[in-house]
């Protein structure tokens, strides 16, 4: 059987972040700490400066990385029921 990753659609991600706030949250959160990382590696500013950027890009990031998020979540989800 292939992986959780290759078998879920922007749909199927979205749909389940938008049914369940915790699954939204916690895909927000990790999204979040990957944007964080990148722009502090890149210098583009500082942790005060990166909240304002947050807001800026979050939209598009939360669309743009629905499925890996969502597969994040379920990777994550299994390692917990492990």
């Amino acid at each position: 059987m292939a992986g959780p990753k290759s078998s879920i659609t922007t749909h199927a991600a979205r749909m389940a972040m938008n049914r369940d706030p915790e699954i939204r949250a916690w895909v927000e959160q990790w999204l979040k700490a990957k944007e964080r990382e990148r722009y502090l590696a890149a210098a583009e500013g500082t942790e005060e400066t990166f909240e304002k950027h947050w807001l800026y890009v979050k939209p598009e990031t939360m669309h743009e990385g629905a499925v890996e998020g969502y597969a994040a979540y379920l990777a994550q989800s299994e390692k917990v029921k492990l």
